[in-house]
């Protein structure tokens, strides 16, 4: 043998005597000499019935510990005191120990330990050293009872029954941050009544955990508030929620902490309870977002119940019987960013019972929702009391359902495709808000929504505007392709639809005034059809007179149909009515109006100005009233009883009806009216002007043929005093043109026989010698062949119609034709012959007064005789004059 390996076996001989030698003293050392170091040493009492340590492998195994601490009330140092039936560390690193303040091992192992431990007092972040790190790869804990105390002697945590094996245990500084302060890769868990306090405002507790092949199952999961909801708003005013959560059972599988990143698979939660209380206090923006990662493989939530409650006490959500299956739920720093700061592949959801309160209380019945589609079941909307004055709602709703083509958020902003939404069975009210507050216009955050098809389907609603309810009673509309986008300057949204349908049936509407209704009403893009429509006045015209401060007409419609042709957008931004054809079929409209009232100061303009008005472009072809009946009442307060006018077939044809908005259109309007008059003579009007003409210049024309004169006596009599007792007006034709200061043009009048009769105040007598005197003035023939007058400067009342002009007109031919060209100097004629009547009948008042004075002097018995005579005479002159009369 050479003499080098013989060296060398020597040495490794001594070697191995050294360290069989060392490995036996350093056990002789810690049996005997290591409790009174640590004693010494250290701020603990340690003791244990057997200890044993191989340098070589850096294994200990210690039996029957006894730990406390020598200073219970030092609160600077961990406080300890229990026991430990076996310790067992694997690969002890004894150099880290020593050299590096580090203890490390490989493999931990405690065996049945009673502990309690009480923290030390927090170091200052910034200014405290951290405590000496302990590292485990591996934690082994069997049957451990573990209480952890605060330095302030309150429970922090608290474990029974405790077994517990993690692999593969790294722990990362604080400094570390996008980190989990511990990560592993293996774990098994099991104990029971686990308790947690966080802080001072929350506890958790958990009757037990088991783990198995992977698998964590979590029983009577409790997340307890320490203080009631009052307490809670008194001592934390900024804070603005209060949580209660229990879960009956939870299960999980394959939890993995890595770095920065959660995950787990298969979790699945049983009959949650949330119960959130909320306070006024404003929210504080977190500056400093969350660095966790989450992925959840699977996550359902099985029959939970939630209930969020308003600061006074009241439900502001609560739903019940909930179920969640969410595939892939993600959160990183990619979600986070989003609208929607999740990810997912897939989810379902469903629920019962569901409430909403805000101003309005929402409840569905049921509800069910995933990625491609949602149905709502027993939707119910009512008012909340403590919020009035802003629009409610008081509905009921049998469904509300809708499939989904896409759904995405680009730059934050929502991107929906609808593929369509039906609303079924919709019954109730909508009353409009009374408080009107001036919204901020906000940047939006929707892009776009397009709604392939929307369907509302049986519905009777009311909407209710200042108590003039808008009634819809067998509702039924098709929507198509409805779009809603935002406005380029990102402020607000544009809306339109492809095309519509829309029926309802006892449609109805009440005013102040009025009661519309409707028997059928169809509506489309291209087509309207209304039947039986009515307006009927609710209160009587007396009523209507003392309700009204100025002068107004009083309406009373009716028409068996109305029908529309052409096509038209009610909708979008770019509204326009477009018609080719509207037809009115015999209509029966009564207008009233009394002069009783005030005249209204306002200014009325043109048809053709009102007609420019409309803001939107309009455009009706031909316009066709057919087979109606106008009538028209006015009354005085001298009238007795309204006048009347009265247009029986009533033909009306309107061509280029038009707001002078429509690029392309004519805006010429014209008017063609072919009617009877009085239901005894023809009467058709030729009307025309341009919309788009500023001047606002006008043309009518007409002709009216073979009417009696007492056919006028209706309109005429009432408030003029006067009738016609004979004649006949055999054509009258009259051609004006006009502006808004007046008119000019020709009147022809062709009559016989004419007689009037002039009456008194009850329109009961003829005033004998004045209706002689207007006989005289009035010419009663016109001839065969008579000639036309001319009308001019007829001048119009900017606050009166175009109608008063136009009978101004009509007035001025009259009289120009019956009582001759110097109208003015007969009339003043006429009034001088009126005034002489008049001062007679003074005359006659004065002497009768003067007869019965001097009855009783019968020293002059001749004159009393000559005054008998004269009041005689006058007497049978004016026999129909009992009261004096004014004119």
């Amino acid at each position: 043998m050479r003499k080098w390996v013989k060296r060398l076996l020597i040495s490794l001989g001594v070697l191995a005597v050294i360290f069989l030698l060392g490995n036996f003293g350093l056990n002789f050392w810690l049996k005997t000499q290591l409790p009174n170091y640590i004693k010494n040493n250290t701020d603990y009492k340690v003791s244990y019935k057997t200890l044993d340590v191989d340098l070589g492998t850096g294994n200990i195994l210690s039996t029957g510990i006894t730990v406390n601490s020598k200073s219970p009330q030092n609160t600077d140092v961990i406080g300890l005191q229990g026991t430990i039936d076996t310790l067992k560390i694997d690969r002890f690193g004894i150099y880290d120990a020593i050299f590096n303040k580090q203890i490390s091992s490989s493999d931990l192992l405690l065996g049945s330990p009673n502990l309690n431990i009480i923290l030390a007092k927090p170091t200052d972040k910034k200014t405290g050293k951290k405590k000496n790190p302990v590292l485990f790869e591996n934690i082994r804990i069997n049957n451990g009872t573990i209480n952890v105390f605060r330095d302030t002697k309150q429970k922090f945590l608290s474990v029974q029954k405790f077994d517990l094996f993690v692999e593969n245990l790294q722990m990362t500084e604080e400094s570390v941050e996008n980190k989990l302060p511990v990560v592993f890769d293996k774990y098994h868990i099991k104990g029971e009544n686990f308790f947690f306090r966080p802080d001072n405002v929350y506890a958790l507790k958990i009757s037990k955990i088991t783990t198995t092949n992977g698998q964590v199952s979590v029983e009577k999961f409790r997340l307890i508030p320490l203080l009631t909801f009052d307490q809670f708003k008194r001592f934390y005013p900024k804070k603005t929620k209060l949580f209660q959560f229990d879960i009956l059972k939870m299960d999980f599988k394959d939890v993995v902490l890595k770095k920065n990143t959660v995950s787990l698979v298969n979790a699945d939660f049983q009959y949650p309870k949330l119960l959130v209380y909320t306070t006024n206090a404003v929210p504080v923006k977190v500056e400093k977002p969350l660095n966790f990662e989450l992925n959840l493989e699977d996550i359902k939530l099985n029959n939970a119940n939630i209930n969020v409650v308003k600061p006074d006490g009241s439900n502001l959500l609560s739903a019940k019987n909930l179920n969640l299956d969410i595939n892939q739920l993600k959160f990183n720093k990619d979600t986070r960013e989003e609208v929607i700061p999740v990810g997912y592949k897939s989810f379902q959801f469903s629920g019962k019972d569901v409430l909403y309160s805000n101003h309005q209380n929402y409840v569905i019945g049921s509800i069910a929702l995933n990625p491609k589609s949602g149905e709502l079941r027993n939707i119910t909307v009512t008012p909340n009391t403590s919020d009035p004055g802003r629009r409610s709602m008081t509905l009921k709703a049998n469904l509300a359902a809708f499939n989904i083509n896409k759904l995405e958020f680009l730059d934050k902003k929502l991107n929906l495709d609808i593929k369509d939404v039906l609303v079924d069975n919709v019954n109730g009210i909508v009353v409009a808000g009374e408080n009107k507050t001036k919204k901020v216009p906000k940047e939006n955050k929707v892009n776009s929504i397009l709604i392939r098809k929307f369907s509302f389907k049986n519905s009777n609603i009311t909407y209710d505007k200042g108590n003039e309810p808008l009634v819809f009673n067998d509702l039924n509309a098709t929507i198509n392709e409805i779009e809603i986008k935002s406005k380029p300057n990102n402020l607000g949204h544009t809306f339109k639809a492809k095309d519509y349908f829309l029926t309802t049936k006892n449609f109805a509407y009440k005013t102040k005034f009025y009661n519309m209704s409707v028997g059928l009403l169809k509506l489309n893009k291209n087509k309207v059809q209304i039947s039986n429509f009515a307006m009927k006045p609710l209160i009587s015209r007396a009523q209507f007179i003392k309700m009204i401060p100025v002068e107004r007409d009083l309406y009373d419609l009716k028409a068996n149909q109305i029908t529309a042709e052409g096509n038209w957008d009610l909708f979008s931004q770019n509204k326009f009515i477009n018609a080719s054809h509207v037809v009115i079929q015999s209509a029966d409209a009564n207008i009233f109006r009394s002069k009783i009232p005030n005249d209204d100061p306002k200014e009325k303009p043109l048809y053709s100005r009102l007609l420019r008005s409309i803001k939107i472009p309009l455009y009706v072809n031909n316009l066709d009233l057919k087979n109606s009946i106008l009538v028209y009442e006015e009354d005085t307060p001298e009238s007795a009883g309204p006048g009347k006018l009265t247009f029986a077939n009533f033909n009306m044809n309107v061509k280029n009806l038009n707001s002078a908005k429509t690029k392309g259109k004519p805006t010429k309007v014209d008017i063609k009216i072919n009617c009877s008059f009085m239901n005894l003579a023809l009467l058709s009007v030729n009307w025309g002007f341009d919309v788009a003409n500023p001047n606002d210049v006008f043309t009518i024309s007409g002709r009216a043929a073979n009417l009696p004169a007492n056919g006028i006596n209706p309109f005429i009599k009432p408030y003029l005093h006067v009738m016609a007792t004979q004649g006949t007006i055999q054509e009258m034709l009259f051609n004006f043109r006009g502006n808004p200061k007046g008119l000019n043009g020709t009147f022809n009048l062709k009559h016989k026989d004419l007689k009037i009769a002039v009456l008194n105040k009850d329109n009961q007598q003829k005033k004998g010698v004045l209706t002689a005197i207007a006989n005289l003035v009035v010419r009663s023939d016109s001839g065969n062949l008579p000639e036309s007058v001319e009308v001019k400067d007829v001048e119009r009342d900017p606050t009166k119609s175009f109608f008063n002009l136009f009978w101004k007109g009509i007035e001025q031919g009259l009289k120009k034709t019956l009582i001759g060209i110097n109208v003015d100097k007969t009339e003043k004629t006429v009034k001088n012959a009126v005034s002489s009547v008049k001062e007679m009948k003074k005359s006659v008042k004065e002497l009768k007064q003067e007869i019965k004075g001097s009855g009783t002097k019968k020293e002059e018995p001749k004159p009393t005789e000559e005054k008998k005579e004269k009041k005689g005479f006058l007497k049978n002159v004016f026999k129909k004059k009992e009261k004096p009369e004014t004119e």
